[in-house]
Order: C-alpha cells, then structure tokens, then sequence
C-alpha cells in the first residue's frame, strides 16, 4: 500500500507522521511518496525518513516526486493521502496577508484560519487542492484525504462539499485541549481516566463535558480557578482569552488564545489599545514565529540528522493511527473536520464543516451525531461559518463581491473597519498577491 504525503518539505511535520507510519508494524512496510515544490525541502525529508526507516526496520520504499509535472506520478494508487501544503509560503504571502492590513489599521496575530489572513490563504489554497482533486479522482480515486492544512474548515469544507475525494480535516488542537486546560490550572490529578465531549468548528470546539473517571463533573472546579485567577489584578498567562471564553460563555475551546483573539470583535480592538495588555495578546506573532523557524532549520535539521540525532517515537498526531485502525480494522476515535451531514451539530448549517467525534475502522471515518450545541457557542460559532461559506464561494463562483462580503462579516474585520474601506483592503491584497489568486470578476 502506498501513503502520499503532499507538502513533504515540511520536514518535522513529515518526520512526525511518517515516522509515525513507521513506528507501527502494519503501516512501516508501506510505499512512501514524498511530494512538494522545493527539491531542497522534499529530499531533506527523505534523508530524514530514510532513517527512521532503516532504525525502525521498515521494508517500503520512499520516493520523492518535484513540481506539478510529477505530481499525478505521486498520487498513483495511493491509498491515503496527507496534506501539509502552505501556498505563497511566508515571503511573500504571509508578509502580505499581514503588512497590507496592518496599514488599514487591521492586526492579526495568526492569520491562517479566520480574519482576511485566513480569507486570502484560503483562496490562495483552494484553487491547488482543486488541482489535488482532479488529478486524485484519476489516479487514486479511492484514496482517504487527510488535510492538515489551515484555514481547515474552508479547505476541508470545499474538498467536501465540490470534490468526490473523501476528506476528513486533522488538527493538533482536539487531542491535547483538556490536558493543557488541568495541567495549567493544576489539576493533574484529574487527568487519569477523564471523559470528555468536544463538538463546534476547527479551532473553535467547545469542551462541552468534562468529567473525572468516577463521571464528577469538573467544570465548577475550572471555573473557580479562573475566577480566582482573574481576580489578582496582576494575573498574566498566555490563555488568558480562553479562559475568559469560560467565564463568558460558560465553555473553554480547543485552539490556543492568540488563535482565538482574533476570532471575535471582543479582544484587538484600535479604540481599547488595553486589551492588548490586559489578554496578553501577542499581535504579528505568525510572522515572528516563521522568522525564527527560517533562521533556526539548518541547525535543526543538523540535530535531526546527526549521530546523536534523538530516536522518533510517537508523535501524537492523529494520522498514523487513523491509517492503522482503517487498515487493521481496529476501532479508533479522533476529533474530526467533516460536513455537517445530517446535522450532527443540530444547529449548525448541514454545509458548514464542523469538528465532531469521529469513529475509526476498516470501513473508514463515521461522524458522530452530537445534537445542539449551548446556543450561545453556536452563535460563537456561527460567526465564523458565515466567513468560511463566503470564502468558498468566493473559490467557487471567482466573484469579488463575495470576497468583500467574507472579510466585511469577519467578525474582527467588521469591527475595526467600515465597508469602503474594508473592500479597498481586499482589492489591495488581490493585487499583490498576483498570479497566486485566480481572477475575480
């Protein structure tokens, strides 16, 4: 059987996953297909898994595959199908979803998933995994997508709504959610044996119940210490968002607070320059991130590969294991990204792409129905679905109108902006972003 992994110059992330194929026995004696743009990139990746490979004892070979030419090469008779891609990379992409909105006066802290960042990444993206589609309904038709690449509602949102490819989106943030929230409030001895529901969108699930394993709900108790903490007028954490989401509206969610920040017209706001104190909300911090990330690979790399290079053990992302458990019929469950299908989240819109429980076995991914969410979450969330519907349609139909209407009901551009001013925002991004936006008419 064959794994493709597209975006593969994304070499951590594909040592995490792909090591992590490899550190299981039914998945190491797979065929590995490395795909991406930079030559440099995939082969380094290559090096790295090859070994892991030869550590590990695995039989499969690993071949890397360069540019749209070879691409449909990559695909052929792949079973699954990972995708980690990032399109228009940080320079020049990133710098512009940024640097232009910043002379509006509009600041973003990630960018990747909601605000007009994650408006122009998804037009940016869409149009190549359209691409991904195409050539996948030919050469692997059967093949399960799964797509590690943000904005993930828009992207997985399309991939399932407009393609045939059966695509569930993955992210890191599901899995680990309740052990950061007890860990940093101090209670680790509830982590043993804990339940736990999670259901709403990408990077903004609700920790809808928690319990311990004797089924005490915790939540009175994380809310006390919240309220504790927010009570010392000198309190500062990096979470500080979410835990006002609880105090709030009475939920804590799944993706990080400088994530959230700019989710909402609540926290960076111009007129209550404060805020940005007060929550501890780190503006411009993507940028800062793949600055750092740029100037310390090659040494990371040195690390990765050296003689002293560390032994890959489990990475605790989800994809290997969802590849096992289709593979060896095994049961499994995961935090998932799918359409809203028979409204699993009953007061969701069956269009939106939604984050439930997923079930795992030979027959592939089952959504789980979870019924209506707290009325305000799902207004929370609802804000954000009205942007993700909008931008696909903008993908779809290449109307700008669309464009605008996605960045004017963003719930931080909408804020900060009036509508003049937010489509003179919009035609300044399509403008430099060129040949990596479609035409819009």
């Amino acid at each position: 059987m064959k794994i493709t992994f597209m975006g593969a110059g994304s070499t951590v992330f594909a040592k995490n996953v792909i090591g992590d194929c490899m550190c299981i026995d039914s998945l190491k004696d797979f065929d590995f297909a490395l795909y991406d743009i930079d030559a440099k990139r995939v082969n380094e990746s290559k090096a790295l898994l090859d070994a892991i490979r030869e550590k590990k004892g695995g039989k499969g070979s690993i071949a890397v595959y360069v540019g749209p030419e070879q691409r449909k090469d990559a695909l052929r008779g792949a079973s699954f199908v990972i995708n980690a891609i990032q399109v228009g990379g940080y320079d020049p992409s990133t710098i512009i979803d940024f640097e232009i909105p910043k002379k509006y006066g509009l600041r973003q802290t990630i960018g990747d998933t909601l605000g007009i960042g994650g408006i122009m990444r998804a037009l940016r993206t869409i149009p190549v995994m359209e691409d991904f589609a195409k050539d996948m309904a030919e050469v692997c038709p059967d093949a399960f997508f799964l797509n590690y690449t943000n904005p993930m509602a828009m992207l997985s949102g399309y991939m399932q709504r407009y393609t045939p490819i059966n695509t569930v989106g993955l992210c890191h943030s599901v899995q680990v959610c309740s052990k950061g929230l007890l860990t940093a409030l101090g209670m680790e001895d509830k982590l043993e044996g804990r339940k736990e529901l999670i259901a709403g969108i990408n990077h903004m699930g609700w920790l809808l119940e928690i319990r311990d394993k004797n089924g005490v709900d915790l939540y009175p108790a994380i809310k006390a210490k919240i309220n504790e903490l927010f009570a010392d007028p000198n309190y500062k954490s990096g979470d500080m968002v979410r835990y006002d989401y609880v105090r709030n509206f009475g939920y804590y969610c799944t993706e990080s607070s400088e994530h959230n920040a700019e989710y909402n017209p609540f926290y960076i706001k111009r007129n209550y320059p404060e805020l940005i104190e007060k929550f501890n909300i780190p503006l411009d911090e993507y940028p800062r991130r793949c600055v750092n990330l740029i100037k310390k690979w090659q040494t990371q790399y040195e690390e990765l590969t050296g003689e002293n290079a560390p032994e890959h053990t489990l990475s605790g992302e989800y994809a290997a294991h969802i590849i096992a458990a289709i593979v060896e019929n095994k049961p499994y469950k995961i935090g998932g990204n799918v359409l809203n299908k028979g409204h699993l989240i009953s007061n969701l819109p069956e269009e939106a792409c939604v984050e439930v429980p997923c079930l795992l076995d030979g027959y592939g991914i089952h959504p789980c129905h979870v019924g209506a969410l707290p009325v305000q979450c799902a207004a929370m969330n609802m804000t954000n679905i009205n942007v993700q519907l909008l931008t696909i349609e903008a993908a779809v139909t290449k109307k700008r109108e669309h464009i605008y209407q996605a960045a004017m009901l963003d719930p931080h551009t909408g804020s900060e902006l009036d509508i003049d001013t937010i489509k003179k925002m919009v035609d300044d991004l399509i403008e430099a972003h060129g040949n990596y936006l479609p035409k819009y008419n």
